[in-house]
């Protein structure tokens, strides 16, 4: 299993890297973890067009999702295509706010392209993955994602606050990407997002194998996000996503 870091950048797209979107490989199978803004130019350096088998949608923010729109353009309209649907697991709504995001009166959906199947907790398969999906602390219904294969997993939070859920989900892990989207400072929201810190105590109270720090906001700074993760009492290895990282799991 490989696991592609395509898009890290949380809220919105930095100078580096698009939103959220995470290639995940096996048998030839491709999988996309969200697909956020800006994530399909960067997905082309490392596959085909049209190569994407299956997505998973953690939310339905914008920087986890709105690129979807992009890909149904190329799904549909391409002078090769159409092609064939891609099944898209996704909270319940997706039919209907992606639509809305497309903003096309005379094409009312974007089922051309996509076959949505709503997410709920639970284990089901995706190509040669195994999927786990667990619900994590939003504003809006959102999910984090466990994905096995061959004995090894990658762990994906999604964007989160605190979440006992996610530290089940992360159990053992061998990379656990997390979110970590806010500095530490007094009033912080709660069920919003993660700190550093408090990425690396789920990552402890997990032991997972690497903790990988994503959803980075481009207005903070990188290093201190690291810096903040040292304090939370992870003694594993920890580092920073970054938009065409590679991780061979083997």
């Amino acid at each position: 299993m490989k696991l592609t870091v395509i898009g890290c950048s949380g809220s919105f797209p930095g100078p580096d890297s698009p939103s959220s979107c995470y290639l995940l490989e096996a048998e030839g199978f491709r999988m996309l973890l969200d697909f956020g803004t800006g994530a399909l130019g960067a997905l082309q350096r490392h596959i085909g067009l049209y190569d994407v088998d299956a997505i998973c949608l953690s939310h339905l923010h914008a920087d986890h999702c709105l690129d979807m729109c992009s890909y149904h353009v190329v799904r549909t309209y391409s002078p090769q295509g159409p092609f064939l649907r891609v099944p898209v697991h996704a909270p319940a709504d997706a039919p209907r706010r992606l639509a809305a995001a497309y903003g096309m009166p005379d094409e009312p959906g974007l089922e051309t392209a996509f076959d949505f199947i709503g997410l709920k907790p639970g284990v089901f398969e995706v190509g040669p993955f195994e999927v786990t999906a667990a619900p994590v602390n939003h504003p809006v219904e959102a999910y984090g994602f466990r994905v096995s294969y061959g004995g090894r997993s990658v762990a994906y939070s999604g964007d989160t606050g605190e979440s006992t859920e996610l530290v089940k989900l992360a159990s053992g892990a061998d990379v656990f990407l997390c979110e970590a989207s806010f500095l530490e400072r007094p009033g912080l929201p709660a069920n919003l997002h993660l700190t550093g810190r408090q990425a690396a105590e789920h990552a402890a109270r997990a032991d997972v194998g690497t903790l990988v720090l994503t959803h980075l906001v481009p207005w903070y700074d990188q290093e201190r996000v690291l810096h903040e993760a040292s304090l939370g009492g992870f003694g594993g290895r920890t580092e920073l996503a970054r938009s065409g990282a590679l991780y061979d799991l083997g």
